[in-house]
């Protein structure tokens, strides 16, 4: 992977007080893996991070399955609160010392809420799906696509998600296919990395 080149992107980028990074990519492309290796860069050199996992942020069950909507409409608009997250989160994050959000609790499906402090000079990444759509993407200073080819991504599902590929093609392809042709976010990232 080239998060060599997001790395030294960040520290061309941060001078001080709050830069705030989104990675963007589809499910499985390894956005993870790269938020932990940035992090530890970071740290390393002496930079204050913090990191936000949108999959934290997950409504309940209820809420995003069996509403009545198609599959795809319930992944990609009902899987998270996206105005609340914009009104909580995201507008938030340039100044507030701390902000009080919805997390997931997927141990009992139910919305733990809990607030966090974020320290006033820091990198603040955010990492998830769909990140770039219309209502989340003016808050961040950079965005990174990481882009992955479905079938390597499908690949590194556990052998029992990979015999439900139905659900993939009605719920999850169908809503990633909707972001890219709708979003365009690898022509509207500040910078596109493959995986």
């Amino acid at each position: 992977m080239q998060d060599g080149a997001l790395f030294k992107a960040l520290l061309n980028r941060y001078v001080d007080g709050r830069f705030i990074l989104g990675l963007d990519g589809l499910s499985r492309a390894g956005k993870t893996t790269i938020v932990e290796d940035i992090q530890k860069r970071l740290i390393k050199n002496e930079k204050t991070v913090y990191v936000f996992h949108i999959d934290d942020f997950i409504v309940e069950h209820k809420k995003r399955y069996d509403t009545g909507f198609e599959e795809w409409h319930e992944y990609y608009n009902l899987q998270w609160d996206v105005e609340h997250l914009r009104q909580q989160l995201f507008v938030k994050l340039r100044d507030a010392k701390e902000v009080t959000l919805p997390f997931n609790n997927s141990n009992h499906d139910e919305i733990i809420h809990r607030t966090v402090v974020i320290p006033h000079d820091c990198i603040v990444i955010v990492e998830g799906v769909f990140l770039q759509r219309k209502e989340w993407r003016e808050f961040f200073d950079f965005v990174v696509y990481l882009d992955c080819p479905r079938q390597t991504r499908f690949e590194r599902e556990s052998a029992k998600t990979r015999q439900q590929v139905e659900k993939f093609k009605t719920r999850y392809w169908k809503a990633e296919d909707h972001y890219l042709n709708t979003v365009f976010p690898l022509s509207n990232a500040d910078m596109v990395l493959s995986s």
